[in-house]
């Protein structure tokens, strides 16, 4: 696969206004204490290393045509590394399948400084903390929106989005209807595979997580998920 090519700064670069609020956010005590907790405590395996602990940002290529939003971070995975399903199962589940199709330039994800870098993708997550038990509350979604627009505004060339579980999903659609895209929820059902246009002329399809209750039962195997994204390619005119 050829290498993929360094970008020039653009809207959502390394630093900027947007990734600065996420980052400083402190919109919701619950789960800003409880990453904080699992910073200090951290599990026995990554004793040595110092957890971001900070709400995250999403990362990828600024002209992204496919935006992947995931439920929130997890407590040992994107909240230890500070980069989107980075560091865990669901990530190990994950990059393979996106640098297989030539979306990511790598098949792991390490940590934030492990070079990897994403083409025609921009991954992020409808709550940018980790939320006790995978969680978090209807309210903290909701706090969570402004981020996530603040996003969605500065990609101007996705045409694909991509949502991996019913939260995700959930949230999107909130999003378009603050925004005045759709007038109900209830004409966009999630399911894995599932496909739908936008007034806006925007793609939106839904996949399992790729969690490992999901990997490691079979609900969700890498056959299923990379159809998902043969087909995000195809919507946004990635031959």
């Amino acid at each position: 696969m050829p290498a993929l090519p360094i970008l020039s700064p653009a809207p959502l670069s390394a630093s900027n206004p947007i990734r600065d609020a996420i980052v400083a956010c402190e919109r919701c005590p619950r789960l800003r204490d409880y990453c904080r907790r699992i910073g200090e405590t951290r599990r026995r395996a990554y004793q040595h290393e110092t957890y971001w602990a900070r709400p995250v940002p999403g990362f990828g290529d600024p002209r992204a045509r496919i935006l992947i939003l995931g439920l929130a971070p997890g407590a040992h995975g994107a909240n230890r590394t500070g980069r989107p399903f980075t560091g865990d199962g669901s990530g190990g589940f994950m990059y393979p399948v996106l640098h297989e199709l030539g979306l990511a330039s790598k098949p792991e994800a390490s940590s934030r400084d492990d070079g990897l870098k994403l083409r025609h993708a921009w991954i992020a997550s409808v709550v940018r903390c980790a939320p006790p038990g995978d969680k978090p509350t209807p309210q903290e979604v909701r706090n969570c929106a402004v981020h996530l627009a603040a996003e969605i505004e500065a990609l101007k060339k996705v045409r694909v989005v991509v949502c991996l579980g019913k939260i995700a999903w959930d949230g999107f659609l909130a999003h378009l209807l603050l925004a005045g895209t759709i007038p109900r929820r209830s004409d966009y059902r999630f399911a894995h595979a599932a496909e739908y246009t936008l007034p806006t002329g925007l793609h939106l399809l839904g996949s399992y997580h790729p969690s490992l209750r999901n990997t490691n039962t079979g609900r969700l195997n890498r056959t299923m998920f990379a159809k998902v994204f043969v087909r995000a390619r195809e919507l946004a005119g990635l031959r």
